[in-house]
């Protein structure tokens, strides 16, 4: 039987500022987008979370045979509600997210300010952050929108594929959360490896498995407090009635019900009202005191410190912590670094993206300010010859020419 030959997916080539780009085939994207649209995605259901919860979530996630992380990605995400683990990540990760970045020529060492602005689009400032969660969510699976050229080369958009359809140890995207993993299709291979990419450790469950068993405790101490409040946090009110008729009693049961609010109350004859005071005075160093530890303990983990969320003692002390959270941003940053030069520009490059002999840098330019800048250039223009063009590129201000004594001092007359 003769074979049939087939002829190769049309590509469509483009000329984007200097460069030439090879589109690839939309078929297999839209292929792709549709498996990740099949998964059986369902309601989280957000049950109250202990450690134990949280043990037997572990526990499964690493099992060799079937590991699953649904149960575990339940907790992270019941835990994610507290406002200082939640804030604490923020914090950790707008360091990175603010700094700026360009991609330099491996050649001559200068920018490729045309490559730039091909990252400085919204779909890979939600890949830096997504590769930002993968450090606290662990392993992440990303997936890539359709192309588009207008204004210029771009994907629509990047999103997370659900965590608890992913399985990272065997590179298996399953339908269902709950179907074994040779149900799964696997995501390194053709067409899914086309449009998605894995950032991570295939074993890395992330720092929250670390921080949960706090974040746990604290609202259950948190709970703990709202109870010991509502008993004992208002006074006591005891009505004693010498009357038997059950109508009487009833009003006064209905009086002291309504006290509250009315702040008063008609009693009948005989009646009398005892406001008695709660003498529990160590709710401070039993709930209190635990949550603060707990905020402690979350923030040394994610931030390394813990003044720069919290007031500290002196300022030589949150100096040194800030200078702490710096290095681990740098750390952050570093991560992002390599996954954008090792992982993403090779992934691209099957997209059409050519970023051969360049490599993704963060711009570490110190930026100074109007005072230290006004005294940066009085002091170059003191000691050295400056180009005009210096200036000119600087403040966006065209120079013309150089200035003679008298035309300087006809301008201050």
């Amino acid at each position: 039987m003769p074979k049939i030959k087939t002829k190769p997916a049309p590509q469509d080539t483009r000329q984007i500022g200097f460069s030439t780009f090879t589109l690839a085939d939309k078929t297999a994207s839209a292929k792709t987008q549709q498996v990740i649209i099949d998964l059986a995605v369902k309601t989280k259901q957000l049950t109250a979370k202990d450690t134990q919860t949280w043990r037997t979530a572990w526990q499964i996630a690493i099992n060799v045979d079937n590991p699953k992380r649904n149960r575990l990605i339940d907790v992270y995400t019941d835990v994610m509600i507290d406002p200082h683990l939640a804030g604490s990540i923020r914090n950790r990760q707008n360091m990175t997210l603010a700094k700026s970045f360009k991609v330099i020529n491996t050649t001559n060492m200068t920018e490729n300010e045309d490559l730039t602005r091909l990252l400085e689009t919204p779909w890979f400032k939600q890949f830096v952050r997504h590769a930002l969660d993968s450090v606290f969510w662990g392993y992440s699976l990303i997936e890539f929108g359709s192309l588009i050229t207008d204004p210029i080369l771009m994907f629509d958009g990047v999103k997370l594929v659900p965590r608890e359809h992913v399985i990272p140890e065997y590179s298996r995207v399953i339908k269902d959360a709950m179907d074994e993993w040779k149900k799964g299709l696997d995501f390194s291979q053709p067409p899914l490896s086309a449009w998605c990419l894995g950032i991570g450790d295939i074993k890395d469950l992330g720092l929250l498995l670390n921080v949960s068993p706090q974040a746990i405790s604290k609202k259950n101490m948190m709970a703990y407090w709202d109870q010991f409040g509502e008993i004992f946090g208002m006074p006591l009110r005891i009505g004693k009635s010498s009357s038997r008729d059950p109508k009487e009693r009833t009003k006064v049961e209905t009086m002291l019900s309504s006290m509250g609010a009315a702040s008063w109350g008609l009693f009948p004859e005989g009646t009398d009202i005892e406001i008695k005071e709660t003498t529990r005075g160590d709710a401070y160093n039993v709930y209190d005191m635990r949550i603060e530890r707990c905020n402690t303990e979350m923030s040394k983990l994610i931030l390394g410190v813990t003044m720069t969320m919290d007031n500290g003692s002196s300022m030589s002390q949150s100096e040194v912590h800030e200078r702490q959270l710096q290095f681990i941003s740098s750390t952050d940053a570093d991560m992002v670094r390599d996954i954008v030069n090792t992982r993403l520009f090779p992934f691209l490059k099957q997209h059409g993206f050519n970023f051969d002999g360049h490599r993704f840098d963060w711009d570490e330019s110190i930026e100074y300010t109007p005072e230290q800048q006004l005294a940066i250039d009085t002091l170059m223009l003191a000691n050295y010859m400056v180009d005009p063009k210096y200036f000119a590129d600087k403040y966006n201000v065209p120079i013309t020419g150089e200035k003679n004594a008298q035309q300087s001092a006809g301008f201050f007359d």
